[in-house]
């Protein structure tokens, strides 16, 4: 067995198990390791934009990226006014703008340090903390109703992925987006997104109503479409962001399967989609 093929498959082997117990858990377990991920995702997204020599402010990022996954569960178990992510947003950019001011010149490229740092941590803090959302949100009778609730977009990302891998291959044809990532084709793209169509709402019928847990069927249908279209997208916007850096990976915390942002880059789409379907449905 090649060794990038084992290393791929021991992390694999405690990762499922491991995140199928933080989901099951939820609250500040889920939150908190969220909040991890976020901060490590932040630091790797300062990592692409200092290769470019566009440096952040990397530890205000950082911690604003970890805030992110606490703050939307302390607001979606009422812990927290919403209101106050509303007053306090304004005074974040306030604060950054002037974290710049206090320790950069104008030929220290300003605009780009302010830029990247909010968008870095934006990207990297608030768009997986969708997770949460799905997690807390629905109405759902069990703690493991709600566990395969969030499997859902988690699952149907995983196995649009390989089979859009496996379809690229066998089929071949042209490729979707040659400059950015040049083994992805049209072929692949459209195989993967197919089958998270179909699979979404037998996912529906033979996991979720067991549990007691029945989604509407063109919901079902709407996720699936975002995990075929949306997380290829997201795949392909992470590649050009390390297109960009000259860089193959964003990190190594993950052996054998680069980094946070490597990992998480579909789901970083597919997560906040996902949610957006569920509250257009009324789920939310």
């Amino acid at each position: 067995m090649p060794e990038n093929l084992a290393r791929r498959l021991v992390v694999a082997a405690i990762a499922i198990p491991l995140v199928a117990y933080l989901i099951f858990a939820g609250g500040w377990i889920l939150s908190a390791t969220i909040s991890l991920l976020a901060a490590i995702g932040a630091a790797e997204f300062y990592g692409l934009a200092d290769a470019r020599g566009n440096s952040a402010l990397k530890y205000q990022g950082v911690a604003t990226a970890a805030l992110f996954p606490l703050v939307v569960y302390a607001i979606v178990s009422g812990a927290l006014d919403p209101v106050w992510l509303a007053v306090l947003a304004p005074v974040w950019v306030m604060a950054v703008s002037l974290s710049v001011l206090a320790t950069r010149g104008p030929e220290d490229n300003p605009l780009a340090a302010v830029s990247v740092t909010m968008w870095g941590c934006v990207y990297a803090g608030l768009l997986p903390s969708a997770i949460v959302i799905l997690r807390h949100g629905p109405a759902v009778p069990s703690d493991l109703a709600a566990l395969f609730v969030v499997f859902l977009p988690l699952i149907l990302t995983w196995i649009c992925d390989t089979v859009a891998m496996a379809g690229g291959s066998l089929i071949g044809g042209k490729k979707l987006a040659p400059v950015v990532s040049p083994n992805k084709t049209w072929a692949g793209a459209a195989s993967g997104a197919l089958v998270a169509v179909v699979l979404a709402p037998l996912y529906g019928e033979f996991v979720l109503i067991p549990l007691g847990v029945e989604l509407p069927f063109w919901l079902l249908v709407s996720i699936g479409l975002v995990v075929g279209i949306l997380g290829q997208l997201g795949d392909l916007v992470e590649s050009l962001f390390k297109r960009e850096a000259g860089l193959k990976d964003s990190g190594g915390v993950f052996p054998g399967h680069g980094g946070v942002l490597d990992r998480l880059d579909s789901l970083y789409w597919v997560l906040p989609s996902t949610a957006v379907v569920f509250k257009m449905f009324g789920i939310l």
